[in-house]
């Protein structure tokens, strides 16, 4: 099974595909060879809407199952903030990095007990003959005070401490972060719906 990643992002593609592994299911983004980006407002004040809006939007405009994720990160001690602005966060020229850094920057004079926050990932895959199929994925956590730079992650995952493992995403390995993360736990919620309605679907490892 073929599905539309609606979404442009190199790193969540690459995410996805691997979080699909051996589940018979292929994650494709816009661009390229295949279906045009769509430029979809995200408009929505939550999670559940933003990505709704897109997977929406790929399905109708090209009459394949399309995939949308929405996730950010919801800090406590900024009653929720970034959430579903989270790719939005602070000036809009700032790229990823800029925007850890600023959120580091509202954060400054906040203490270690206090940094706490949570990944949120909401999926929906839209059909052309089927409800939309919902999925949420969660990870609790809290923010360092400066980022850890590795090999795994993007955004925020520099600066979101898992504390079962004592360090930032971004220091995990793949297997580790599509443990314990937010988006591994919501596509293993998405195929446990999908092999509900279809029980020849494949089954996720790890």
């Amino acid at each position: 099974m073929e599905i539309l990643l609606a979404s442009t992002n190199p790193h969540k593609i690459e995410e996805f595909n691997r979080l699909f592994l051996g589940s018979g299911i292929r994650v494709m983004g816009p661009g390229g060879s295949g279906p045009a980006p769509l430029n979809v407002p995200e408009t929505g004040q939550t999670f559940l809407e933003n990505a709704m809006l897109k997977a929406l939007a790929y399905m109708e405009a090209y009459s394949i199952p399309a995939l949308a994720d929405d996730s950010g990160i919801c800090v406590d001690a900024l009653a929720g903030a970034p959430g579903v602005r989270s790719a939005r966060f602070g000036p809009p020229y700032l790229d990823d990095a800029g925007r850890v850094t600023y959120l580091l920057d509202q954060m400054r004079d906040i203490p270690p007990p206090k940094r706490t926050a949570h990944y949120v990932c909401t999926l929906v895959l839209a059909g052309p003959s089927d409800e939309p199929i919902i999925a949420t994925g969660m990870c609790y956590g809290e923010v360092a005070a400066e980022p850890h730079e590795g090999s795994t992650g993007f955004g925020y995952d520099p600066v979101f401490i898992v504390p079962s493992y004592g360090t930032t995403v971004s220091k995990l390995t793949p297997e580790q972060k599509d443990t314990v993360g937010h988006r591994g736990k919501a596509v293993r919620r998405l195929l446990h719906a999908l092999r509900q309605k279809s029980p020849g679907t494949g089954t996720l490892k790890g």
